[in-house]
């Protein structure tokens, strides 16, 4: 039998060069394509952690595994970020004033505070995971653009308003640890090169950054430990304060403070963004399940550390100045001058101490604001900007306003208190801008699958953002009956009340819980629709 002829063996070598042409264009498209998602994603597909499999092996995709002490700590380490915000400067002031004024009587707020605070990272986590998309992606695509741009604006008005908080402390304890030599603008400075920090770190791997936070983490109980070590607070006193629910008419300002500093709004973007560092399928059922059971476990014991440390905070300041003259006046800036004056030096002095810890809460929250700045701009914008521009942008946000309040109130410590007043009821007006979508998308079958939060929980989350919103309502109504001055000032207030008022009632009709007869009655405009 005779070969192919020479037509034959060029048409069949033209046929394969053309084959080989359509694969390598496929692929490439296919590259393009995932590096279009990956750019979108909270984290590239190479910088995820693969969770391995110990001694587990099943093709049913809907088979939760065992539990593995290994895979726990393979997913450690968001849930620890997350808890961060639980520890800022903010948090940790109002921490000093609800004990100096408030005693031992707050603690049992402040343990169902965390609690409350737990139950909404515990959803945001969860949007995440079953998803595999954080919350400001899901906000971008389920409200329409309008909507979506006020969100976003919220968002970022409150990630600013922290991170001031946030880097103002740093600068504080920078201040306290160089005697006074470093003024308040160069601690800012000082601080705002951590965003560097974080990017260095970043390159080298997620745990790596995680590794570095945990550091952090034990500075702050070693230190704060310490100081309740040295000051000796009364255990019985303690212990009636977290069991027996008190409170007066004196302390309910400081009650309000207790519950509004543990809700941050940028953290419940964070948390849900934080949580995809691990490479999880959201196609198969068991391993979202166990990716849920772990995160649970995990960020259940960051915040019971958190927990922990602000008790130290609480206790140490209700021992020592409870019932003093110094009580009412007392905050981030002057505390470490009165832990001084009240109990000396001694081999480690505790306004080093205090001056340590500080700085290692301001540090620590400061890059995870930078953090949670580029999942809310990226998220929201879906601007396709390297991760460095992203984070110099964010951070610029805060450094530029930070560093003009702290050259203006450098020597003003009443300045600086009327200030941070000013911050968290601006932080507490976002609140609702936060809670009220998580639980509009946790709550939807379309978008959680079958990962949606039952009907008991919902009602539960729901009473839970429902009190902290009228708590912060309280904050709010309070600040400004005493601040407002004036009918212009007042006008403006009034006006800006009833667009907020109006916009939160518009959110809670896309929720779902309101009566469809409530809801058919807006425009239909204002539907619930991509774009």
């Amino acid at each position: 039998m005779s070969g192919p002829s020479r037509e034959e063996q060029d048409s069949n070598s033209n046929s394969k060069e053309e084959v080989k042409e359509d694969e390598e264009g496929n692929r490439l498209l296919e590259l393009e394509g995932e590096s279009e998602e990956e750019e979108e994603a909270a984290y590239e597909s190479g910088e995820k952690i693969v969770v391995v499999d110990f001694e587990f092996d099943s093709i049913d995709d809907s088979a939760v595994p065992p539990f593995s002490w290994k895979k726990l700590w393979m997913f450690t380490g968001p849930g620890f970020l997350m808890s961060i915000a639980f520890l800022d400067p903010g948090n940790l002031e109002g921490d000093l004033q609800a004990g100096a004024i408030a005693g031992y009587s707050l603690l049992w707020l402040l343990m169902w505070a965390t609690f409350m605070g737990l139950l909404i990272q515990l959803l945001s986590a969860r949007v995440g995971v079953a998803t595999g998309r954080h919350l400001a992606e899901l906000c971008r695509d389920e409200y329409p653009n309008w909507a979506r741009y006020v969100l976003w604006f919220m968002a970022e008005l409150a990630l600013i308003g922290a991170d001031i908080q946030e880097v103002i402390g740093s600068a504080i304890a920078i201040q306290i640890l160089s005697r006074g030599v470093l003024p308040l603008w160069a601690g800012v400075l000082i601080t705002a090169s951590d965003c560097f920090f974080f990017l260095f770190l970043e390159n080298y791997g997620v745990r790596k950054l995680e590794a570095a936070f945990a550091v952090l983490i034990g500075t702050m109980a070693l230190s704060f430990a310490w100081m309740f070590g040295d000051t000796k607070p009364s255990g019985k006193e303690l212990v009636m304060g977290i069991l027996i629910p008190r409170l007066s008419s004196k302390t309910i300002r400081q009650a309000v403070g207790v519950v509004g500093c543990v809700i941050m709004p940028h953290n419940v973007f964070l948390h849900s963004a934080l949580v995809q560092s691990r490479k999880i399928d959201p196609n198969k059922k068991g391993r979202v399940q166990e990716a849920l059971n772990y995160y649970n476990i995990e960020s259940t014991v960051a915040l019971s550390v958190t927990f922990m440390i602000n008790l130290f905070v609480t206790t140490v300041f209700a021992k020592g100045f409870y019932g003093t003259e110094q009580a009412n006046s007392i905050g981030l800036v002057n505390a470490g001058q009165y832990l001084e004056e009240k109990y000396g030096g001694g081999l480690f002095p505790i306004l080093y101490i205090w001056g340590i810890g500080l700085l290692a809460a301001g540090q620590s929250s400061t890059i995870t604001g930078t953090y949670a700045g580029q999942f809310i701009m990226g998220g929201f914008l879906n601007l396709r900007l390297k991760k460095w521009l992203r984070a110099l942008i964010t951070r610029s946000c805060a450094i530029v306003p930070t560093i003009i309040v702290a050259i203006v109130y450098n020597s003003s410590e009443g300045s600086l208190d009327v200030l941070n007043e000013w911050l968290n009821v601006l932080q507490s007006v976002q609140i609702p801008f936060a809670l009220i979508p998580l639980l509009t998308l946790v709550s939807k079958e379309r978008i959680m699958g079958s990962f949606k939060v039952g009907p008991v929980l919902e009602r539960v989350a729901w009473t839970v953002a429902a009190l902290i919103i009228v708590i912060n309502g309280y904050l709010l109504v309070d600040f400004f009956l005493s601040e407002v001055n004036g009918v212009l000032f007042a006008f403006v207030a009034c006006s800006c009340t009833v667009s907020y008022i109006a916009f939160i009632v518009y959110l809670i009709s896309q929720s779902g819980i309101l009566p469809s007869a409530w809801v058919d009655r807006f425009p239909k405009g204002f539907s619930l629709t991509g774009n």
